[in-house]
């Protein structure tokens, strides 16, 4: 493999990253917010083929973080709906991306058996 590969993604990712910083030092947005604006700003930026175009150019540094979700979100949607009409709309997306949200069950469920809740005062 190229080590350009590399070099492009790390950069792309730490664009996005620092994107993300720069939206929780400057801005009195929550993380459950800026979280939404990345998935959201995936799929928008997907649907007007921007980002596949970066995740060409920076593989898993655009795939990986946030965006990437709305990236493969709105990727599967729209070749579901290319296979299966208007019935994938509502598949194409969980289809897609049914691994991750897996992973993020599993990986939420154990650490919730491993860590000690508290109750906010």
């Amino acid at each position: 493999m190229d080590i350009e590969k590399y070099i492009w993604c790390f950069i792309i990712g730490g664009i996005i990253c620092s994107i993300g910083q720069i939206l929780i030092d400057k801005t009195k947005l929550t993380s459950a917010r800026i979280l939404v604006l990345f998935v959201t700003a995936g799929a928008i930026l997907t649907g007007i083929g921007l980002y596949p175009k970066i995740v060409e150019l920076g593989g898993a540094g655009a795939t990986v973080p946030l965006t990437g979700f709305g990236y493969s979100l709105a990727k599967g949607t729209m070749e579901a709906v290319d296979q299966n009409g208007f019935l994938g709309i509502f598949t194409g997306g969980i289809k897609a991306t049914a691994g991750g949200i897996s992973a993020a069950i599993l990986f939420g469920f154990m650490a919730a058996l491993v860590s000690k809740p508290k109750i906010k005062s």
